[in-house]
């Protein structure tokens, strides 16, 4: 379950992550009463990125602009997402950005903390530059401490940027969560660190641990479910980036650490596509095709594209119902251009997969290095 940036702000401001003052804005005339002074940033409450880009995300000088902008925000669809809520933000001024995170990495079954110098919203810039750390024993500051160094961080930042790290894996641990993320952090000319934008992942199969967690769901206004296109599809969302190997993943930690360790591999990602991981939820193994190939669909499009890479997780979906999208696809594709795939699942019912894959001559991994290396050899 992802939550929404608002809501993650209140949980960093709870475990003493630094955030901007704020104020949740359920319609444009709340404006009115802003607490807040101005200059604020207005921003789409949406469960996605590219807020920016789609013009989610507006400065605003006065009452009569705010006003003006948040009417335009609430009726601006953002992947077919209409907000039910905005945030009215202080305005904050950045000398620089970085990117944190902590995730849970399913292949290696620990957590692993991800850092990088380019924060903000070049996705590219960001993957180029992460550093990661897993965190293989109980946790401890030295772990904070050495992404910091990794990431290049000198002085008063190592130690800055290691507490805000520390923090965010508490948070993490404590709410059984698959993702913190913090994009950017911003760094003032004096030192100061903010958290500018969040995201949380929390763990499904958790939430009857946490229903403090649970009840951030049911608290979003009924428009942002009516507004949206159907959820199984809305969240098929492709970011293009510039290289030529296309990633489909299930699960925001899962797409990241893939992109980072097929960029430190050597790979150049072209684009990425998160499938989510409401299809827990859903048991029709129509969600699943829908949604792999309209992604695909939409992958398919970049002439750079020479190969798709397949990375997703039978705790979500079961092996053999990912293969039988894929193989749906491969047949609705039969005479147009042939783009080759490499498929590594994790999960139930992977010996069927396998031999549903093999019979289309398609690779099947369990081990994600070596479908990785595979992808960037059919790349060249």
């Amino acid at each position: 379950m992802d939550l929404l940036e608002y809501q993650a702000k209140q949980l960093f401001y709870e475990m003493g992550i630094p955030v901007l003052p704020s104020q949740q804005i359920d319609h444009p005339k709340d404006l009115k009463g802003l607490k807040i002074p101005y200059p604020v940033v207005l921003k789409s409450q949406v469960y996605t990125g590219g807020r920016g880009k789609a013009g989610g995300i507006r400065f605003v000088e006065n009452t009569i602009d705010a006003v003006a902008a948040a009417q335009t925000i609430f009726n601006l669809p953002i992947t077919g997402m209409y907000p039910a809520v905005l945030l009215a933000e202080a305005k904050y001024d950045a000398d620089r950005e970085l990117y944190l995170a902590v995730i849970l990495d399913w292949s290696a079954r620990r957590p692993l903390l991800l850092g990088s110098q380019r924060g903000g919203v070049d996705v590219e810039a960001t993957i180029g530059a992460m550093q990661q750390v897993v965190v293989d024993q109980e946790f401890s500051p030295f772990y904070a401490r050495r992404l910091a160094l990794k990431m290049g961080l000198q002085g008063e930042l190592i130690r800055s940027v290691s507490a805000i790290l520390e923090k965010m894996y508490q948070l993490f641990l404590q709410k059984d969560l698959d993702l913190v993320e913090i994009n950017p952090l911003a760094v003032s000319s004096a030192g100061e660190l903010m958290a500018l934008d969040g995201k949380i992942t929390a763990n499904d199969d958790a939430l009857g641990r946490h229903p403090d967690l649970a009840t951030l769901q049911e608290k979003i206004p009924h428009q942002i479910k009516t507004k949206m296109l159907p959820r199984d599809l809305a969240d098929t969302t492709l970011v293009e980036l510039e290289g030529n190997i296309g990633i489909l993943c299930n699960g925001a930690g899962l797409t990241m650490t893939t992109l980072d360790l097929v960029h430190k591999a050597g790979g150049r990602p072209a684009s990425f596509l998160n499938l989510g991981s409401e299809y827990r939820h859903n048991n029709s193994p129509e969600v699943l095709r829908d949604r792999i190939q309209r992604g695909l669909e939409l992958m398919m499009q970049s002439k750079n594209l020479k190969v798709v890479l397949v990375n997703t997780l039978g705790n979500v979906m079961l092996c053999r119902q990912t293969a039988e999208a894929i193989a749906t696809h491969l047949q609705h594709q039969a005479g147009s251009r042939v783009v080759p795939f490499v498929v590594r699942l994790v999960g139930d019912q992977f010996d069927e997969a396998r031999q549903m894959l093999q019979a289309l001559n398609l690779p099947l991994f369990h081990d994600l290095d070596e479908a990785i290396a595979e992808a960037i050899s059919l790349s060249k």
